[in-house]
């Protein structure tokens, strides 16, 4: 494992147990995103960095019962938390990393990922693993329940220019890693950028 994954699973080993506690008022906003993705029943959609699995619910709800939801994590402990929250119950989850998916290719219709551009220790190449297990005009919902500068704020730092988030980053990031990026909203109550996989 590389350092980059340790320090990704000890960050979030330490927080599991209290996760959904400190965000306890985040659920609407990640419910508004997955409407965003434009799922239909019997769709097949990824969680991908799902943490304790607060977008598997909503999910589910979108692809109804003959969908398919997955919720893949590498941190134990998030999805420990996941199963006590009974979200397993809207979803098969998944101890793995998402640069290296245990998926084939082109079998998803959608893939949302909260949170998880920030931790992606290679993202042009792990953007590109996203978009291998997706179908051609498939989507992906990059978000967060905070805009940039908030959550900066929470973190008790600057936004800076070579985030990976700020529009004129991520649209090319996104375009090299087979997406098109569809729609951009960084506002102070939420974070979503939706891309559509390229043929």
């Amino acid at each position: 494992m590389s350092d980059d994954h340790t320090r990704v699973q000890e960050f979030f080993t330490a927080r599991a147990a209290d996760w959904d506690a400190r965000f306890p008022d985040d659920g609407p906003a990640y419910r508004a995103a997955v409407g965003e993705l434009g799922l239909r029943p019997g769709d097949r959609v990824l969680d991908a960095g799902c943490g304790t699995g607060r977008a598997l619910p909503a999910l589910r709800d979108a692809v109804g019962p003959t969908g398919l939801v997955l919720g893949a994590d590498m941190t134990p402990a998030m999805l420990e938390s996941a199963v006590r929250a009974g979200r397993d119950r809207a979803g098969h989850l998944l101890l793995a990393d998402v640069a290296r998916l245990p998926l084939k290719a082109e079998s998803l219709d959608a893939v949302f990922a909260a949170g998880l551009i920030a931790h992606l220790p290679e993202p042009a190449e792990n953007l590109r693993e996203l978009a291998r297990v997706v179908r051609p005009g498939g989507v992906l919902a990059l978000f967060h329940p905070i805009g940039r500068a908030a959550l900066a704020a929470r973190q008790g730092r600057r936004v800076t220019p070579d985030d990976l988030r700020a529009e004129t980053n991520l649209r090319p990031l996104l375009a090299g890693s087979g997406w098109h990026m569809t729609s951009y909203a960084d506002e102070d109550a939420r974070f979503l950028a939706l891309a559509v996989r390229r043929a």
